[in-house]
């Protein structure tokens, strides 16, 4: 996810806890995701499309904060 930003996000990871639960939430919802649509979660009360919506979300947000590092490491 956003390899342009590959080592804005290993700083954040690293120091800001709000990015790294955003992008910890994102790869739970992934792996969710890929388990439901292998058949490994079979039994879910949250449809694919909902987790995808969440995940998308975010997604955004993640980006938002990317961009936002990157404009003020530039900046710099």
């Amino acid at each position: 996810m956003f390899p342009e930003y590959r080592e804005i996000i290993s700083k954040l990871k690293n120091t800001d806890l709000r990015f790294q639960k955003l992008f910890d939430q994102h790869n739970e919802l992934d792996q969710k995701i890929k388990n439901i649509e292998s058949g490994i979660i079979v039994n879910t009360t949250e449809t694919i499309e909902v987790l995808k919506k969440q995940k998308l979300k975010i997604k955004d947000e993640i980006h938002r904060i990317l961009r936002k590092a990157s404009e003020t490491h530039l900046n710099l």
